[in-house]
């Protein structure tokens, strides 16, 4: 399975003073599979996974030296590590903080050993051992986006269509029309790994639903690994109730029992450092960087994946197969979800996306907009309309307030269109809208 993160792991195995690499992630993303597909390049792959095997946590309890902590791992794996011919995988690094520390040692030590480390949890880990700065980088995954949804679907020659099209034309119907039916799809599916992989060999949605909710499970299993005993409660409360508020400011006070924002607000933190949902700020989007001028109380969610978001609430995801036209119009808030999955997963993947939005909440003129984002040094308003006849209000009154932003950008079932300083892209084109090149590596080899 072709994912965007193999054209940057490949470039960090081939640059010149390279250093220990962090992949960070949620669960089930696709982290360990991707380095083992980089490790085919090399020699050889020393894979050491610290939550499956805790025994090997003791090699780091002696001391931290690189030299003394690659003979024991020959040792005990009966593999050579050989600096420039081996890759050296640490996977679920977070089950001993202490292996975290050390990389900063391989780098100082052994600078010409490829050495990477993954885990679901690892950001807990980094919060606890701190980040050996200077001496480590950074990559990020996430689900499958729809273009490498399509690539895994075989359909490689329509990314090309989508990633060559003119705004100012229209594509085929015919093709619109099978993008649709994909984006439908996808809406269904999502893009974790090991439904997306179900789904192109076998093309089973009863299968695939119930990866889904086994995924699910895995992450409230994890609730045990980084949560305290007295916050799994509120964890079990809150976990269904993000996707009930999705597309809409999240209220604590709307979370079902007599619960507090104090009692619940650090437990929704540790749901975003486990990487399952990402917070939507409020920011006034009056300059660069938008984070600087973020209103930190009033934030939007939307969970990792969208169909495990929908699994959450119980809604059947067949519906997207059987009669996608009517769920467009019916599920604006999933339509809204996706994008914002989408506009993280062409992200450059070397720093941490954050998401934001727009809202303006004057009793006689209320507006809001879906996202907010930059390219290079313009800020876009965008807005996601899940069915036609929609009208961009929000987005007219953001630009006429906003003298830094001199285009907005419509996401919606139509056709590419164009009209004075808005345009309209398809759901399928995000990648394109936000002209961001990292697709077109997934198409190089």
């Amino acid at each position: 399975m072709k994912r965007f993160i193999d054209h940057y792991l490949k470039e960090w195995k081939e640059q010149s003073g390279f250093r220990p690499l962090l992949l960070r992630g949620a669960r089930q993303v696709g982290k360990t599979y991707a380095v083992r597909e980089l490790g085919k390049q090399f020699d050889n792959i020393v894979e050491l996974n610290l939550e499956l095997n805790p025994e090997l946590k003791a090699i780091f309890k002696h001391n931290l030296d690189p030299h003394r902590i690659i003979r024991e791992i020959s040792s005990v794996k009966f593999q050579q590590i050989v600096p420039g011919k081996t890759l050296l995988f640490f996977d679920e690094i977070q089950a001993e903080p202490q292996a975290v520390t050390a990389l900063r040692y391989f780098y100082e030590m052994i600078p010409d050993l490829h050495v990477i480390a993954a885990g679901s949890l690892l950001d807990f880990a980094i919060e606890q051992v701190g980040i050996p700065v200077g001496r480590v980088e950074f990559l990020y995954m996430y689900p499958l986006s729809f273009l490498e949804f399509l690539y895994a679907s075989g359909a490689n020659l329509i990314i090309k269509e989508i990633l060559k099209h003119d705004i100012k034309e229209p594509i085929s119907e015919i093709i619109h029309s099978e993008l649709l039916r994909y984006i439908s799809e996808y809406l269904a599916i999502g893009g974790m790994p090991e439904v997306v992989n179900s789904w192109s060999k076998e093309k089973n949605p009863l299968k695939c639903f119930a990866i889904h909710q086994r995924l699910v499970d895995s992450y409230k299993y994890d609730f045990t690994k980084y949560a305290k005993k007295f916050q799994i409660k509120y964890l079990d409360i809150l976990l269904p109730e993000i996707p009930r508020q999705m597309g809409k400011k999240f209220k604590y006070s709307a979370v079902e029992g007599d619960f507090r924002k104090r009692e619940l607000s650090p437990c929704l933190d540790l749901l975003v450092t486990a990487g399952v949902i990402n917070k939507v700020y409020h920011t006034a989007a009056q300059g660069l960087p938008l984070g600087a001028q973020v209103h930190p109380d009033d934030f939007k969610i939307i969970f990792l994946d969208v169909a495990l978001a929908q699994s959450l609430l119980g809604l059947n995801l067949g519906e997207w197969l059987i009669d996608p036209d009517q769920q467009f119009v019916n599920k604006g808030e999933i339509v809204e979800a996706f994008i914002g999955q989408e506009i993280l997963a062409y992200s450059n993947p070397i720093q941490k996306k954050q998401l934001y939005y727009w809202l303006r909440a004057e009793r006689t003129s209320q507006a809001e907009v879906d996202y907010i984002t930059n390219i290079k040094q313009d800020i876009i308003p965008i807005e996601v309309k899940s069915g036609a006849g929609s009208t961009l209000k929000s987005m007219r009154i953001f630009l006429e307030t906003h003298e830094l932003s001199k285009t907005g950008i419509r996401f919606s079932t139509q056709n590419y269109s164009a009209y004075e300083n808005i345009f309209s892209y398809p759901l399928y084109a995000v990648c394109s809208a936000l002209k961001s090149e990292i697709a077109e590596n997934l198409l190089k080899s």
